[in-house]
């Protein structure tokens, strides 16, 4: 596994190569309300693994798939996550990022963008995939670029790459997968599924807390 600057360099290059290919999987289709939420071993940012299912062990979850952790829209997410946590906890919801890339990828975005609740990694994206979360289409994932973008060229791709690594803020992982949230009951069932269209469709907080208040108990 590289380590350091080299994690780093080999996500660049995953992205740009992603980029490049343009979306290799359908566009998401959520597991809905009534399915079993899959549960998983991963690993948390410090690298100990435990089980996605630990997080409604003792009432509901939301559990949110997030985007690359190079994306503006996440950072957005992340300041909008603190603002509202009170509502979620006062709703009884424990909730869980599950994100791409290795934990110290994880530790250093949760640190940079004050997110304090537990950060998970799904390095191979098959939890994204086993709750449904696929591939924005270009569409949905470049509508407002240049519309040279569109075609998503490996040197544009490459030209962006390099200005947000000038900026700190480098390109990683996938960057086609797209993002969800979901509401699961202690009992294991999901209650509410939602799929974004596009990078900042965020869900209203409210939807995500009713729909906690209204999660069948174990």
């Amino acid at each position: 596994m590289p380590a350091g600057d080299d994690l780093i360099r080999h996500a660049e290059e995953c992205w740009l190569s992603g980029f490049a290919a343009g979306p290799t999987e359908p566009p998401s289709r959520l597991l809905g309300r009534g399915d079993t939420a899959p549960d998983a071993e991963l690993a948390d940012a410090t690298g100990t693994k435990s089980q996605l299912a630990e997080s409604w062990a003792a009432g509901p979850a939301l559990v949110i798939f997030w985007r690359h952790f190079g994306c503006r829209c996440g950072m957005e997410r992340a300041r909008r996550l603190e603002a509202e946590l009170g509502d979620y906890r006062a709703a009884g919801l424990a909730v869980v990022i599950v994100g791409q890339g290795q934990p110290t990828q994880a530790a250093q975005y949760a640190h940079e963008h004050g997110i304090t609740v537990r950060v998970l990694v799904d390095p191979t994206a098959d939890v994204y995939r086993a709750y449904g979360v696929g591939h924005w289409q270009p569409e949905q994932l470049l509508f407002d670029a240049p519309v040279e973008y569109l075609a998503h060229p490996r040197e544009l791709g490459q030209s962006l790459a390099e200005s947000r690594r000038a900026e700190g803020r480098p390109m990683v992982d996938d960057p086609w997968r797209a993002a969800a949230e979901f509401i699961v009951a202690q009992s294991g069932v999901i209650r509410f599924g939602y799929s974004y269209q596009y990078c900042e469709d965020f869900p209203d907080p409210r939807v995500l807390t009713t729909a906690a208040r209204l999660a069948d108990p174990a």
